[in-house]
């Protein structure tokens, strides 16, 4: 650990990661269960981008949506799981720059909060089709859609701000053990020496407010979007809607689920002992599943593959 000398106190640099420890004869298969998950979740949102980018057919704003979705997941995967890999892979000794991790840290919320705004704008555009099917065109066009999309980085890279400037304000003068696989912000302010009641204060404001508001949002949508398929006179189409719609609330209440426990609730010793095995559902379940849920399982994803591996076929 490098430590500085300043104002008579030893102030570190350096953060040592636990991550999973004591993992013994399992650490080699729970090196390979990460490796295949990131993999997987690498393979499957790239595939999901590079349809979207290269079938005419899906340029509508459902699949503009799903494949700024899938950016999203590729860059929450890779700022989380090469570090857990490398935790795992030395036994939970793992260091890291007081610097580094802040920015880990950022970066991570950033995609977060975009993500909670992404999936408010998506369940508005599945609520568009599916309850004013006739109004589609005029409410929901590719215009509004990367307004949307600006709209949901631009508000979290003003939120991330505000939680960077607070968190470079800290000062850690030991210890240095960060009891979770990443940067995760309630661990760090549980080490650090300085003042914490303002950015404690500032951080379930805004967790609130990126989190709780998108998740009722996005709620409202599916309730009404459920209302409006047990409506429907089709049985098999009723049936075909409720299943995507149920899959697609099954992720969402995931993603949310999980984030509201970690930043939203108060931080009792019972949920802060499992706030560790939590953060993986947000960090490592959701990226894996949201290519599979909401893109290859749709048929226009799935004909647009067929046709892509057929050129494919016939250009080698």
């Amino acid at each position: 650990m490098v430590v500085t000398k300043q104002e008579n106190q030893t102030e570190i640099t350096e953060f040592h990661l636990v991550g999973f420890v004591g993992l013994g004869d399992l650490q080699v298969p729970v090196f390979c269960l990460f490796l295949l998950i990131y993999l997987v979740t690498m393979v499957g949102n790239i595939l999901i981008i590079l349809l979207v980018v290269i079938d005419p057919q899906l340029h509508t704003p459902m699949y503009l949506f799903l494949g700024n979705l899938s950016c999203l997941e590729i860059c929450y995967s890779s700022n989380i799981l090469p570090m857990i890999l490398a935790n795992v892979l030395y036994g939970g000794q793992r260091t890291i720059s007081v610097i580094g991790c802040i920015l880990q840290h950022c970066l991570f919320g950033l995609l977060a909060a975009t993500e909670c705004c992404l999936l408010v704008a998506m369940s508005y555009d599945r609520y568009v089709a599916i309850c004013k099917p006739l109004h589609y065109t005029i409410l929901m066009n590719n215009r509004v859609c990367l307004q949307f999309i600006a709209g949901s980085w631009i508000h979290s890279s003003f939120i991330m701000s505000i939680i960077l400037y607070l968190m470079g304000q800290l000062k850690f003068c030991g210890p240095s053990e960060i009891n979770h696989f990443f940067c995760e912000l309630h661990p760090i302010l549980k080490i650090a020496c300085s003042d914490t009641h303002l950015i404690e204060l500032v951080t379930i404001s805004l967790s609130a407010l990126c989190i709780l508001f998108p998740f009722f949002l996005t709620l409202a949508s599916y309730i009404l979007i459920i209302s409006t398929i047990m409506k429907m006179s089709s049985v098999s189409g009723r049936k075909k809607a409720f299943s995507t719609c149920s899959s697609h609330l099954m992720v969402v209440s995931i993603f949310y689920g999980t984030m509201i426990i970690v930043y939203v609730l108060p931080k009792t010793d019972v949920l802060q002992n499992i706030n560790k095995v939590l953060s993986l559902f947000y960090t490592i379940v959701t990226p894996l599943f949201n290519p599979l849920i909401y893109s290859l399982r749709n048929r226009e994803v799935k004909e647009a593959l067929r046709k892509a591996v057929e050129k494919l076929y016939l250009f080698l």
